[in-house]
């Protein structure tokens, strides 16, 4: 399955694994790329030291490509993670950007080698990524878990507006889980496809086993919006804290109010740490066909499998 993002970023198949905050770790993605596809460490909630170290861990661990993804407005001082991906440049492939504008950072790393992939939720937004200079475009859906575009786009509405806004390759993030999505989104003009909550319910992922019981018991409307009235949406499982936090939106929709119960801390309280009654856990809407824990690299291929599967047979069903 060779396309323009198999042959830009040398794998096998056009699967890539999201950021995943504060649960990207290094065994993950190198799990991943193991499997043919893209792994991404996350910086997401991790000290430079600890971002330094999960990147060695996927060197170690794979010796095909991968590479590192960074939220914007999660961090407020870059340089000691740029300063820890120039240095390991020769182990990273790509860096993914998101969660804020890349304008200042996009120059850095094209000039350090790097290939650049942005994340946005709009075709506007994918245009003014390009010009910019990414080379990948990942438009992500408003199914995805965590945090999501305003605009509300779904991902089935998303991917052939921004295919017809931009020519550089366009990836599909967004309710991706299987082989059927994985189909859906190249049928779509998708270039390949991203996943996360997919990745989280992995043996890889060092996300807490609260969190995965909790994604596989998901039903088809366990997750919800936060933070909508404040034009920062972030989908979420249902749970105590998460139906808390929406009451009280409704009461005082103001930052002050708000943000503090939204802060990282929460998210790894319950994601990480396994405190469901703590915290807030990101996921996203696919959460109720994911049945068992497999391995990253079982997953990327058997979603492969069923995705050439499903595009060979496409042609009869009409």
């Amino acid at each position: 399955m060779l396309n323009r993002i198999c042959e830009l970023l040398e794998i096998e198949v056009p699967v890539l694994e999201g950021g995943l905050a504060y649960v990207g770790n290094g065994l993950l993605a190198a799990a991943v790329s193991n499997g043919g596809g893209f792994g991404q460490v996350g910086s997401a909630g991790r000290t430079p030291e600890n971002f330094e170290n999960e990147i060695l861990v996927a060197s170690e661990a794979t010796n095909n490509p991968f590479g590192v993804n960074i939220p914007i407005s999660q961090h407020t001082d870059f340089s000691p993670y740029l300063e820890i991906i120039k240095k390991h440049r020769e182990l990273i492939k790509a860096v993914s950007l998101g969660a804020g504008n890349p304008k200042n950072l996009v120059p850095y790393l094209k000039d350090n080698g790097l290939l650049v992939l942005i994340l946005t939720s709009t075709a506007i937004h994918s245009v003014k990524a390009e010009k910019l200079g990414a080379d990948v475009i990942v438009c992500e859906g408003y199914e995805a878990g965590g945090s999501n575009g305003p605009s509300e786009l779904t991902t089935f509405t998303l991917v052939p507006q921004v295919k017809q806004a931009v020519s550089i390759p366009v990836i599909a993030a967004g309710g991706i889980v299987d082989g059927r999505s994985m189909a859906a989104a190249l049928i779509l003009g998708a270039d390949g496809v991203q996943m996360g909550t997919r990745f989280v319910a992995t043996e890889e992922c060092e996300a807490h086993t609260h969190f995965k019981e909790e994604i596989l018991a998901a039903k088809d409307d366990s997750t919800m919006i936060m933070t909508r009235m404040l034009k920062g949406p972030l989908r979420v499982l249902k749970n105590e804290y998460a139906e808390q936090v929406y009451e009280s939106e409704k009461i005082t929709p103001t930052l002050e109010n708000v943000l503090p119960r939204v802060r990282g801390t929460y998210n790894k309280l319950a994601m990480l740490d396994g405190d469901l009654k703590g915290g807030f856990m990101s996921c996203g809407q696919v959460a109720s066909l994911i049945e068992e824990i497999d391995s990253a690299e079982t997953v990327v291929k058997r979603i492969a499998g069923e995705a050439r599967r499903i595009l060979a047979k496409a042609q009869a069903l009409f």
